[in-house]
C-alpha cells in the first residue's frame, strides 16, 4: 500500500486502492465499482491543497491521463479541457488564438479541476476566481452515470463550480476566457501606511494590486522576496499589474517586466510553508488588515511569515469565498516542524469577527455552524450534494462534518 503526500508534506495517507484511468469510461467503471463495494472515492490533483481534502481510506484516482486542451472557440471565448490540465498549460495555446485566462495566481502547477473545485484565484477587485469562469462540466457520479451541468441549469452549475470534489469526478471543463492581454509589472517596497492607507484607492485604480507585509527582518527571505540589502521589517512588497497596448514593448527588466499575462503572473515558491487563507467582505478589509498587523506583531516569532493581501471580485458559486460580495484575501503561513497552531487559531478567531470565509484548499477551522452562517447558499449546496451523491461516496472525514 503506497502513501500519498501533498506538495508541502503536511498531509499524507494510504488509500486502500489507487487507479489512474485514461478515459471517462474508465472513471465511470472504477467509481461505480467502488461505490457498490462501499468504498469512498477521492481524486488527487497536483497536491497543492494544505487541507486533507484528498485523503481517503478508499479509492484514490489520479487523473493525469485526462489532461490537455480539447478545443478552443475563439469567437465564443471558450476553452474545453481535461481535468488534469495544469494552469501553465493554458498560456501558449490560448495566446495563439488571441485569448488568455482572465486572471490567475502565482502558482501554475495546479490542475484546473482542483483549482476550480477549491475556488483558487488571482487578485483583482473586478476579477473572479477560476470557478467563476466555469460554464459547463461533465461529472461522473457515484452510480457511474455521467451528467453534464451547464448554463441552462444555473443552480446546479453554481453548486458545481466550487464543490471540493463532493459531487463526483470532473472529466471535462468548459471555461469562458478573456481576449489576450499584456501586463506591465510594478514591484516596489512601501511602508505599511502607504500600502494599507491607500488600499481602496489602489485596488480600484489597478487591474491587480496586492502586497506582502513583512512583520520582521526575517520575513522576506521565507518567500524569496528580494530585499536588496534594505530592512523590510514592517514594510510591504507591493505588486501592481496593469494592461498595456502593443505600443509598449516587452521587457525583462526586474520589477518592471512587460509581456503576455501568462508570462508575468507566475512566481516560484519553495514548499516551506503551511498556509491559512481567509476572505473578508471588502468593506471591512482595511479594518481586518489593521487588526491582523497588530496580532502578528504580538505573535512573533510564530507569525514570521509575511501576510499576503489580495482582492477577488464577487461571483455566484454557492461555496465561493466571494459569493455575492467582493472580498479582501488575507493569507498567513506557519513554518513546518514548529507548533504554530495556536497562532493560526488566533487568526481564525480574529477574522471570524469579520465574517470570514475560507479557502477550501488552505488550512482553516470552519465549523458546520459557521458554514451555515457565513455561506448564504450552503444549505442549497448540501441539498444538491445529497441528491447527486446519496451514498456519500465522495465525502471524507475532513468534509463530512461540514457537508454530510
Amino acid at each position: 500500500m503506497s502513501t500519498w503526500t501533498n506538495w508541502v508534506g503536511n498531509q499524507s495517507f494510504s488509500p486502500a486502492e489507487q487507479a489512474a484511468p485514461a478515459s471517462e469510461d474508465e472513471v465511470a467503471t472504477l467509481v461505480a465499482d467502488a461505490s457498490r463495494r462501499g468504498l469512498p472515492v477521492r481524486v488527487a490533483g497536483a497536491g497543492h491543497s494544505f487541507t486533507p481534502v484528498v485523503a481517503t481510506d478508499g479509492l484514490l484516482l489520479d487523473l493525469r491521463g485526462l489532461g490537455g486542451i480539447r478545443s478552443i472557440d475563439a469567437n465564443r471565448r471558450r476553452v474545453v479541457v481535461g481535468p488534469a490540465t495544469t494552469i501553465g498549460e493554458f498560456g501558449v495555446p490560448l495566446w495563439a488564438e488571441g485569448l488568455a485566462l482572465a486572471n490567475q495566481g502565482d502558482i501554475i502547477a495546479q490542475q484546473i479541476a482542483g483549482a476550480i473545485s477549491t475556488a483558487t484565484h488571482g487578485s483583482g477587485l473586478r476579477l473572479g476566481s477560476f470557478s467563476s469562469g466555469v460554464r459547463r462540466l461533465r461529472v461522473v457520479t457515484s452510480s457511474g452515470e455521467v451528467i453534464e451541468i451547464g448554463e441552462n441549469d444555473p443552480d446546479h452549475l453554481h453548486a458545481a463550480q466550487v464543490s471540493v470534489g463532493m459531487l463526483g469526478v470532473l472529466t471535462e471543463i468548459e471555461l469562458e476566457v478573456a481576449p489576450a492581454y499584456r501586463l506591465r509589472e510594478r514591484i516596489e517596497h512601501w511602508s505599511w501606511d502607504e500600502a494599507w492607507g491607500r488600499f481602496d484607492e489602489l485596488a480600484d485604480a489597478h487591474r491587480h494590486y496586492s502586497f506582502f507585509w513583512m512583520p520582521s527582518d526575517d520575513s522576506a527571505a521565507l518567500y524569496g522576496l528580494a530585499s536588496g540589502g534594505e530592512s523590510l521589517a514592517d514594510k510591504c512588497h507591493v505588486k501592481i499589474y496593469d494592461e498595456v497596448d502593443d505600443s509598449t514593448p516587452d521587457s525583462d527588466e526586474p520589477r518592471r517586466r512587460v509581456g503576455p499575462a501568462y508570462v508575468i503572473y507566475p512566481m516560484v515558491y519553495e514548499p516551506n510553508f503551511h498556509e491559512l487563507e481567509y476572505f473578508v467582505p471588502y468593506e471591512q478589509g482595511r479594518d481586518a488588515l489593521a487588526a491582523m498587523r497588530e496580532l502578528m506583531l504580538a505573535s512573533l516569532p510564530a507569525s514570521v511569515f509575511p501576510m499576503e493581501v489580495r482582492t477577488v471580485g464577487r461571483d455566484e458559486a454557492f461555496l465561493s469565498h466571494s459569493y455575492d460580495r467582493d472580498t479582501v484575501v488575507i493569507s498567513v503561513s506557519g513554518t513546518p516542524g514548529t507548533d504554530y497552531d495556536s497562532y493560526l487559531r488566533d487568526v481564525d478567531r480574529l477574522l471570524g469577527t469579520f465574517d470570514a470565509r475560507v479557502h477550501w484548499g488552505k488550512l482553516h477551522y470552519l465549523t458546520r455552524a459557521q458554514l451555515l452562517n457565513r455561506y448564504p447558499r450552503a444549505n442549497d449546496f448540501i441539498a444538491t450534494r445529497r441528491a447527486i451523491d446519496p451514498t456519500d461516496t465522495f465525502l471524507n472525514p475532513h468534509l463530512a462534518p461540514l457537508f454530510a
